[in-house]
């Protein structure tokens, strides 16, 4: 349903792999000549019967193609202008209509829920930043990934919000992060509260019209339009046609459908930070944090992360017989996204994951080699007693007191020299790049943590022992 995809592992299952039917043509042939084959060898090796593919480049459009059968019977073959469901990517466009009614002043982030429904689990305790970032405690009423019975009914999302979210918690608030659907559907009716108006017409003359996104579809009024079928498969059994669910369970949280070049207008349009504020899209691509620090990999409808030295911001989808992936590489101007029509399938994942690997640039700054070498450097200095301070900020220069690199040296120097500098972890925090290193030396394996600014130098540079 409209739940959080899990990467699964390709099966080897002979599958389509149909042509490329060309939307635009700006794509270089080089850049071209590796993503098809990297698309048809997902759909080879998944059995998943169709993908339509787009690419931003330079922060425009430069390519949109089609792979596979849309309907397998009779056959149908699949085109980028086919509207296809994005699942949960719909997420970001629900968090979007919040921070437009916080741009006008109706509400915050750090309003509670009992605000507007006092009546819920701890709607004293529970803000709209938590909703919005997983981090509430309301349980998750679609966490399935195949259609179960009730879903086949219609239901009314206020009933639902009021079924699951005056459940006892399922943690305390903001102390973890579990992703919950429930959570957005309640996002969406605060969002009718607060506009007064019926949530579609909100996203639609806010939204979807100012970014001439006009073949988005709502799938609880306009499920006629879908043009792919979307299949299930049993085991590593034959495809069947999955179920679809019934109006009312996607309400702001897994909603829309559209073809695949409005999902990457969307996604430019967020890169040129072209519908929000500054500040609110700040606040969407800012890791939340949990109340004990600890780190979450999620904004608000946004998972985001630094890979090979990339900022990420993206977020998978999945309603009965289709996932979808977006991927966002803001920096580079670049992104990827794919629509399937195969339910509980990792296929859009890895073609995406594909393509940003093609993407992607040399980063500005340290990579992670760079960031590992710099560590190994220190460390090797440090052990000596000797330290270059032209490579850290004021603050960091403080820490490093004559005392504490005595205690650097002395602690150090008996573990022998330094063997391996693996990065572990990279984060955003604080306008800064936080990095995690597990180090090996001769007689013992530490872990380091660093912060840098983004001119290099260090704010921090910690070691803890592990073992």
């Amino acid at each position: 349903m409209v739940r959080r995809v899990v990467c699964l592992s390709l099966l080897g299952l002979a599958g389509f792999a149909g042509g490329a039917l060309r939307a635009q043509q700006a794509i270089s042939p080089d850049m071209k000549a590796k993503i098809d084959p990297a698309v048809r060898q997902v759909l080879d090796s998944t059995g998943v019967p169709s993908a339509e593919v787009g690419v931003v480049e330079g922060g425009r459009i430069v390519y949109t193609a089609a792979f596979g059968k849309a309907r397998l019977q009779p056959e149908v073959a699949a085109t980028p202008a086919m509207h296809s469901p994005i699942g949960s990517i719909s997420k970001q466009f629900t968090a979007a209509c919040v921070m437009l009614m916080v741009e006008d002043g109706k509400m915050t982030l750090d309003d509670p829920v009992a605000r507007w429904f006092p009546e819920l689990t701890r709607a004293k305790d529970v803000t709209v930043r938590m909703l919005l970032s997983h981090t509430s405690g309301y349980s998750d009423y679609a966490p399935q990934d195949y259609t179960i019975p009730v879903w086949t009914k219609p239901v009314d999302p206020l009933k639902l919000v009021h079924e699951w979210a005056e459940k006892p918690l399922d943690f305390e608030p903001g102390t973890k992060w579990q992703y919950s659907n429930t959570n957005f559907v309640l996002a969406t009716l605060i969002v009718e509260k607060v506009s007064g108006e019926p949530f579609w017409q909100l996203l639609k003359t806010r939204v979807l019209d100012p970014l001439q996104l006009h073949e988005v579809l709502n799938l609880d009024t306009d499920r006629a339009r879908l043009e792919p079928e979307g299949y299930i498969r049993n085991a590593l059994g034959p495809l069947r046609l999955a179920i679809l669910e019934a109006p009312g369970w996607y309400y702001g949280d897994a909603s829309l459908a559209m073809p695949v070049a409005d999902l990457l207008r969307w996604d430019i349009s967020v890169m040129d930070r072209t519908l929000l504020k500054p500040e609110s899209y700040k606040a969407m691509e800012t890791e939340v944090l949990l109340k004990d620090g600890a780190p979450t990999g999620y904004a608000l409808a946004n998972d985001v992360a630094i890979r090979n030295g990339h900022r990420e911001i993206y977020h998978s989808g999945e309603v009965g017989g289709f996932v979808a992936q977006n991927t966002i590489l803001p920096d580079d101007r670049a992104a990827a996204a794919v629509l399937t029509n195969q339910e509980a399938s990792a296929a859009a994942g890895a073609i995406a994951a594909a393509i940003v690997a093609i993407l992607e640039k040399p980063a500005p700054g340290k990579d992670a080699g760079a960031a590992e070498a710099q560590v190994q450097a220190m460390l090797n200095g440090l052990e000596d007693g000797k330290l270059d301070r032209s490579a850290l900020t004021d603050d960091c220069s403080f820490y490093f007191s004559e005392q504490a690199v005595v205690d650097f040296a002395t602690s150090l120097k008996p573990l022998g020299p330094v063997v391996e500098v693996k990065e572990t972890r990279e984060a955003l925090r604080g306008g800064m790049t936080f990095r995690s290193f597990a180090v090996s030396f001769t007689e013992k394996r530490v872990d380091v943590t660093t912060y840098s600014m983004p001119d290099g130098k260090l704010e921090q540079f910690l070691v803890e022992t592990v073992e």
